[in-house]
């Protein structure tokens, strides 16, 4: 059902002790042909992709969103905390990518659009900190293949959280997200370790 199995005993080295981070995460990863493949059907050119891959191996890729995915962005440690739900709680997750402080969940198709229309709707949305969503229209930048050899002197910007590595995926849609946001958000709201905004989240009852 996902794209990498999940197990409960592997920490995520780069977070291990860190102050309110989630306990269990999958680690990085390398994307398989099969994973490589799923990828380049987002571009109406897949097999320039898979060349742009073959020529620059380390190098991130630029892929459209609303086809083979759409993308939710979220700030580093509250999308850790969302992905700790879905794996524990929840359905799992599809493919996730870290770039640049802020954690990507690849989602299906039209998450993009329904999922700002549901946060409207939810009282718990003010809790969150900002959720960018990519869908139709927008492109993402997606990590190398192969992640970075213990040689280099720095981890990576982009880099694979749980790598694709199968041709069809399954996605998360916006119902799921939003359940694995708002039960983050009720756990953590007011908490500034948790990654949200003080300021944005809900008084407490008197």
């Amino acid at each position: 059902m996902t794209s990498r199995q999940y197990d409960p005993r592997d920490p995520f080295p780069s977070h291990r002790g860190a102050p309110g981070a989630p306990s269990r995460l999958p680690r990085s990863a390398h994307v398989t042909l099969a994973g490589a493949d799923w990828l380049a059907s987002a571009s109406r050119f897949p097999r320039s992709v898979h060349a742009l891959w073959i020529d620059c191996p380390a190098n991130p890729v630029v892929l459209p969103c609303g086809v083979a995915f759409d993308v939710v962005s979220a700030p580093d440690l509250f999308g850790r905390r969302v992905l700790d739900r879905l794996w524990e709680k929840g359905p799992g997750s599809g493919p996730v990518a870290a770039q640049r402080g802020r954690l990507q969940l690849f989602a299906a198709p039209g998450t993009a659009q329904r999922l700002p229309a549901l946060l409207g709707w939810e009282e718990w949305a003010r809790a969150m900190p900002p959720l960018l969503c990519h869908g139709t229209g927008d492109t993402v930048t997606v990590p190398p293949l192969y992640p970075s050899g213990p040689e280099e002197p720095a981890p990576p910007v982009s880099r694979w959280v749980v790598a694709p590595e199968v041709r069809h995926p399954w996605l998360p849609d916006a119902e799921a997200l939003l359940w694995a946001c708002v039960r983050v958000a009720r756990a953590t709201a007011g908490s500034p370790a948790a990654g949200l905004c003080p300021e944005a989240a809900p008084e407490p009852a008197l």
